[in-house]
């Protein structure tokens, strides 16, 4: 349950369906409804396996690049405090600003621009890297039940991210500016605390590395003495 909550309420503020809902549906007003639907469920299954790839496997490839997972956790969790401190208070976006394009376009596959990057942004990318790296452990039974959790968060924000979009003329309606714009700064500060959590984790592990070889010393010096 603890790695379902921290991948979903660590990407759902960053991801952010709910804002994106009113960009998908002014870039599908001139496709149908059933093309609308169908797209919906091709940009959630885009986003889903883009995030997937990232938490799972972006550890791994900066671990070929010589950086730790405890130094990815605290510059992840810095990146994470500094991205949710700027969607608190409204300087920033996870998402860059999608190009225009035709409707012909929208009508493929589902991945450019609306799964990347209007939905699956920079932003997110980083956070489900470092929530991978903050998850990375010697594979147990513990661990093999984390990442079931956590594949099950990924699943929840796809089906999140689908209903948003499927549902986005009325949800628009229903909650109005205020109320998408309230959502999104207490998606924020639950970021932020994210970050922080995830941030002195890191720290913590990279402080008790430095503290065990003096252990090692000590012992070694009273066995001698």
């Amino acid at each position: 349950m603890g790695a379902f909550l921290l991948v979903y309420a660590g990407l759902f503020p960053v991801v952010n369906p709910l804002g994106t809902a009113p960009m998908f549906l002014s870039l599908t007003s001139d496709i149908s409804g059933d093309s609308r639907n169908r797209l919906a469920l091709s940009v959630a299954i885009n986003s889903f396996l883009l995030l997937l790839g990232s938490m799972f496997c972006g550890s791994y490839v900066l671990e070929f690049f010589g950086i730790t997972i405890p130094a990815v956790r605290v510059a992840g969790g810095a990146l994470v405090v500094c991205v949710g401190w700027n969607l608190l208070n409204g300087r920033g976006s996870s998402n860059p600003e999608t190009p225009a394009v035709s409707p012909s376009r929208l009508t493929g596959d589902g991945f450019y621009p609306l799964a990347f990057p209007l939905t699956v942004g920079p932003g997110a990318i980083s956070v489900a890297l470092t929530i991978g790296a903050h998850t990375s452990r010697p594979f147990t039974a513990h661990l093999a039940l984390a990442l079931g959790s956590a594949l099950l968060g990924l699943f929840a924000l796809a089906l999140t991210i689908y209903a948003a979009y499927r549902f986005a003329s009325p949800l628009v309606r229903c909650l109005g500016d205020t109320g998408v714009n309230a959502l999104g700064r207490l998606s924020a500060f639950i970021l932020v605390c994210i970050g922080v959590q995830i941030a002195w984790s890191g720290l913590s592990e990279m402080i008790g590395g430095l503290q065990e070889p003096s252990l090692v010393s000590l012992q070694t010096a009273s066995l001698t003495w």
